[in-house]
């Protein structure tokens, strides 16, 4: 089959493409023809290794355009993608299992990796009982037709933060869906340009940041992680000519604490369209700190564009149209009983009077568009009315049908052309509100309790900074317990944490673990893995640590 994806490999804008970061301070620029040259001769030298339609090619590569060039070759061969994450949030043998976890999953016809990182992708297909070694990528001397491909576009693996990671299937029907959705909720006009640190490894970086411009040859800006980490200013000084981004909230929150007034001096704004924002539960503070910080730069709230969205589900489901400042609202947590209304107990657009809001408030992620319509389901499947809370499921051409090899999920499920997402969440005045994952959460006196919500809130009491405050809620039956991964030493925020917990949870089970930093293990997204390091604790095989029961 053809996608328009990918062809424009064929025809590529001469004036436009990708300006790529440097240590140096400097961006690095190659035009599509550039870029489309290098992919066919990728895809040359893809062939002449046996690759073709429909095979598997796995990549872990760091974000350069050598992973670029190497992506759309595989694209022109007719190959299925799958990208790795480079050894980022995980290091040594549990780098070396998950990544190996991936290949057993995948079965790739060919494993790509970068020189720097072929001896660890070694260690990882041995692991993986993948004979052979990794290729290294490289172009042959001739340019490649593009090659028919099959039904799937890529494998995006889950962050594996509730087990196993698993690979979803995204076809190119669901991806042309979606980019055509994030396009059209973003107000993406030909022309424009994005400015992007996120990592193409992670569905918001990939599909949302990288292929949807790409592929309608919009030019793209494009750093590194650690190098926006390092100097976000830079990041924002490329809105001199981009108008549009993506970024997880803490990022709102980390410019507004390490950006200075007289930093941002003679930048102009004015010309930002919008950014897209989630992949993790939107803190209406944060956003009215940065908004607050660049108020003299032309920036204006409505930039902000708050959306939903996950791996099944190609990437987008909901996100907010940008008509005026985002909406969050504070519910009463008393209410917060599946399958029941509802209580607003108060709301606001936010500005300057989000700057005081604690924990308790979230944001709307958007109003369901109808080619890729959501609804609220009690715990039998059945259908809720608006402002009740129950499970978000998800439909449309953007809705993927499954993972591959026959792999299974826990929270989110597969039905009849829909994603059971295993996401709580309600609708109120149109827009969808997330409170997390259902997985993730206990019922207290018949309500629902939130896992980031009691994080969130822990972290205003003791003291302690969020990032590192883990709540996993602990499974039995009959009974109700939690346990609290810190990543500090004891002292006096040990008390408060029991006072706070023991009253929120109605005197729930409860287990501290402290220990040193590294103790709570994330997915490559940044995620917690909760259920991994409870089960670690379980079995005794967390290092250095300290059980306060």
């Amino acid at each position: 089959m053809t996608s328009w994806l990918r062809d424009w490999l064929d025809e590529p804008h001469p004036d436009r493409g990708v300006y790529l970061a440097t240590e140096e301070g400097a961006w690095d620029y190659r035009s599509y023809p550039e870029i489309a040259a290098s992919a066919k001769r990728v895809a040359a030298a893809l062939e002449a290794e046996g690759v073709g339609t429909g095979d598997v090619v796995c990549a872990i590569i760091p974000t350069d355009y050598e992973l670029i060039h190497t992506y759309f070759g595989v694209w022109a061969s007719g190959a299925v993608m799958c990208l790795i994450t480079p050894p980022l949030f995980q290091t040594g043998d549990e780098y070396v299992e998950h990544v190996a976890a991936i290949l057993r999953q995948a079965k790739p016809k060919l494993t790509i990796a970068s020189p720097d990182l072929s001896p660890l992708t070694r260690q990882c297909m041995e692991r993986a009982g993948i004979e052979g070694e990794p290729w290294v990528p490289r172009e042959a001397d001739k340019e490649a037709e593009l090659k028919p491909a099959s039904e799937l576009a890529l494998l995006q693996f889950t962050s594996g933060s509730s087990g196993e990671p698993r690979g979803v299937r995204v076809t190119w029907e669901n991806l042309e869906a979606n980019t055509d959705l994030i396009a059209r909720f973003a107000e993406f006009e030909d022309g424009d340009e994005v400015n992007s640190w996120l990592p193409l490894y992670h569905d918001m970086g990939l599909i949302g940041a990288f292929l949807t411009p790409v592929t309608r040859q919009g030019t793209l800006h494009l750093m590194r992680p650690d190098q926006w980490i390092r100097d976000p200013k830079r990041w924002l000084d490329r809105f001199s000519r981009a108008q549009f981004a993506g970024c997880p909230p803490f990022a709102f929150t980390y410019m507004a604490r390490r950006l200075k007034k007289d930093q941002l001096e003679g930048l102009d704004l004015s010309g930002w369209k919008s950014v897209i924002v989630g992949a993790e539960p939107v803190d209406p503070a944060g956003l009215a700190a940065f908004a607050e910080l660049l108020k003299d730069t032309g920036f204006r709230p409505t930039v902000f564009r708050p959306a939903y969205g996950m791996a099944e589900t190609t990437l987008c489901v909901t996100m907010f149209d940008g008509s005026q400042s985002p909406l969050a609202v504070r519910p009463d947590p008393d209410s917060l009983n599946f399958g029941e209304l509802v209580r607003i107990a108060d709301e606001h657009r936010v500005g300057p009077a989000s700057l005081g809001d604690k924990a308790g408030w979230m944001v709307g992620c958007g109003a369901p568009d109808p080619a890729l319509p959501v609804r609220i389901c009690d715990e039998h499947g059945k259908p809720l009315p608006e402002g009740h809370l129950g499970e978000i499921v998800a439909g449309g051409a953007s809705a993927c049908d499954g993972y591959y090899a026959g792999a299974e999920g826990k929270s989110t499920r597969f039905t009849d052309g829909e994603v059971w997402t295993g996401d709580a969440g309600f609708l109120y005045k149109g827009q969808l509100f997330v409170l997390g994952r259902m997985g993730d959460s206990l019922k207290v006196r018949g309500r629902s309790v939130y896992v980031e919500d009691l994080e969130a809130k822990l972290s205003e009491v003791t003291g302690l900074h969020k990032g590192r405050i883990t709540v996993v809620a602990v499974p039995g039956v009959g009974s109700r317990g939690v346990a609290l991964f810190v990543e500090a030493d004891e002292g006096d925020w040990t008390a408060e944490a029991r006072r706070f917990l023991s009253r929120r949870l109605d005197d729930a089970d409860l287990t501290i673990v402290t220990g040193p930093r590294g103790l709570i293990e994330r997915t490559s997204s940044g995620k917690p893995r909760r259920r991994y390091m409870y089960e670690r604790l379980r079995a005794g095989t967390l290092d250095g640590i300290r059980v306060l029961a």
